[in-house]
């Protein structure tokens, strides 16, 4: 039964809902508990949503060809390990937040339109002093930690889709 369902077009919508239903998790969150998401809280967004289009993509392709199978899988996968990193990094920040000199840095959008890309990215990757506070948890993790979970957890699916495609 599981390797007819991992073997239909329906295996790669459900990583599509997955990885958009977190992202929409955390606006409930957002909006819910009136929180101001950090640059790293965003480049996580941003990577679940590139995530959800690459299993889009795989979805409308239905790829049968191992070839074609074993390319979305790495992509997929290394797209959830990047994401991965992002969150290991806020995690890190939140962490060691006492031993760091930490402000509240500039936003986002204002990092975008005022910077160069690679000073507005490096700048996003360093962290702010919102980066480090920890204003919400579930079972105990922060959201970081949840979204290491999620990340990994999405990188094992769609290696798991491609083991049973092929």
């Amino acid at each position: 039964m599981l390797n007819k369902i991992l073997n239909c077009r329906a295996a790669y919508l459900l990583g599509f809902f997955a990885s958009f239903g977190l992202v929409a998790l955390a606006l409930v969150i957002q909006t819910q508990h009136n929180l101001e998401p950090c640059p790293l809280c965003i480049s996580q967004r941003i990577v679940l949503m590139g995530l959800g289009v690459l299993f889009l993509i795989a979805a409308i392709h239905n790829p049968q060809k191992p070839t074609w199978v074993k390319l979305y899988a790495l992509l997929q996968t290394l797209t959830a390990l990047g994401g991965a990193s992002v969150a290991i990094r806020h995690w890190y920040l939140q962490v060691h937040k006492d031993e760091m000199l930490v402000d509240c840095g500039v936003g986002f959008d204002y990092m975008f339109e005022n910077f160069p890309l690679k000073k507005a990215l490096t700048l996003v990757f360093r962290g702010t002093g919102d980066c480090a506070s920890i204003d919400w948890t579930f079972l105990g993790l922060s959201i970081p930690q949840l979204a290491l979970i999620a990340f990994l957890s999405i990188a094992a699916y769609a290696l798991l889709l491609a083991k049973k495609r092929i």
